[in-house]
């Protein structure tokens, strides 16, 4: 069965292209460029399930994504 994740995609300090899945606690992932990190999100998210041992429920509904100046 197919799921699909939000998956929040951002880049560090150093260049880095970081990919994490607010929905799997602790899902997370960097790359340097965006075919690798698909990639490597892909397998953690493979390996978060495993871990859990069991399909988690429906992942979080993504809202909306907002910048905020303070």
């Amino acid at each position: 069965m197919t799921r699909e994740f939000t998956v929040v995609i951002e880049r560090d300090e150093e260049g880095y292209l970081v990919a994490s899945v607010p929905s799997l606690q602790g899902c997370h992932t960097q790359a340097r460029s965006l075919d690798e990190l698909l990639e490597r999100i892909k397998e953690a998210i493979r390996l978060c399930l495993e871990v859990q041992g069991e399909e988690p429920g429906e992942p979080l509904e993504l809202v909306g994504v907002q910048r905020v100046a303070v």
